[in-house]
């Protein structure tokens, strides 16, 4: 009997035609993640700055790692915004003390220091509502020359201003995209929902607003500045720091306050902002988190001298 045998080639193609339908019959690679970039600002000190209050060019800031709900993300680039104009709005509360009078011109000197190209609005919050007295312009000085003095009056004290910053976050909506920032003078003191500590850290306008800035990418600088209010009363005053200081933490700001009266002057504030400002750096990492809600950030350096400011989280939707 005869057997008969396929050429050797024949074998050889019909093994790979095998393989092929094999890998065709598997099913897609669930392991591939997606993947979405993310852009934050950071603020980047040494130990020494910090204390001394300098603002020399980083020199090594190590290893940054970003962590976003506790996982390592992959880190695209770090981008200095040195002298990029900014878009800032300037709120002040109406009912402050008359004292705070005296501070519009470091005030009005910061805005016209801002770099070229900077977009500012200047708006004084009464009762929770925003009275706009300069839209967003490049005109620094007519910015600077909308400043006025505050009415003093306590008759809506007590209201906060969040309602206020949630309301002017929403016009940054229209603004172009790149460095976003809030100055907040205010006493931050909120009760609305009572005067309780507790009720005033957590005011729904506090919450809302700190929300919408994240959403937005806009870091809040807070002063604290008394009302005939909080002037004299300490159970009022603290949790109204505590309330800016929240607002500003958790939004990529910083927030200032030089004990429970009115400041002297802010114009120290105001230079270590503007120091702030020249050390800050956009960020950019891919995001593995692609679930719509809130998602928590945490940047670190490996250099123990480095200290890095950021917002703590941002909403994806």
């Amino acid at each position: 009997m005869q057997r008969s045998f396929l050429p050797k080639a024949a074998v050889i193609c019909s093994i790979f035609l095998l393989a092929a339908l094999h890998a065709i019959a598997q099913p897609p690679d669930e392991t591939r993640q997606e993947v979405r970039t993310v852009t934050i600002p950071i603020t980047i000190f040494t130990r020494q700055e910090v204390k001394e209050k300098k603002a020399d060019e980083i020199i090594d800031v190590g290893d940054l790692t970003v962590n976003e709900d506790k996982e390592p993300q992959q880190i695209l680039s770090l981008r200095s915004t040195t002298d990029v104009p900014i878009t800032l709005a300037v709120l002040i509360q109406d009912e402050l003390v008359s004292s705070f009078n005296l501070q519009l011109k470091p005030i009005a000197d910061f805005i016209k220091n801002l770099p070229d190209g900077s977009r500012v609005m200047v708006a004084y919050i009464r009762g929770g509502s925003v009275g706009t007295r300069q839209r967003f312009t490049t005109d620094l000085s007519k910015a600077a020359d909308s400043l006025r003095v505050v009415s003093g009056s306590v008759a809506s004290a007590g209201v906060g201003p969040y309602g206020g910053v949630l309301s002017t976050v929403k016009r940054f909506e229209s603004m172009p995209a790149g460095r976003r920032a809030i100055l907040l003078v205010s006493d931050g003191f909120d009760a609305t929902e009572g005067e309780a500590p507790g009720s005033v850290i957590h005011a729904p306008d506090l919450e809302r607003a700190i929300s919408r800035a994240q959403r937005s990418g806009v870091a809040v600088y807070s002063f604290f500045f008394p009302t005939g209010l909080t002037e004299t009363s300490t159970f009022r005053s603290l949790p109204g720091q505590a309330g800016l200081d929240r607002l500003s933490v958790e939004t990529g700001g910083q927030s200032y306050s030089q004990g429970f009266g009115a400041p002297v002057t802010l114009k120290p504030s105001f230079d270590d902002i503007t120091r702030a400002l020249r050390r800050q750096f956009s960020l950019t990492y891919l995001s593995t988190h692609m679930k719509k809600g809130y998602h928590r950030v945490e940047v670190k350096s490996t250099n123990p001298e480095i200290t890095v400011q950021h917002p703590k989280g941002y909403y994806y939707r």
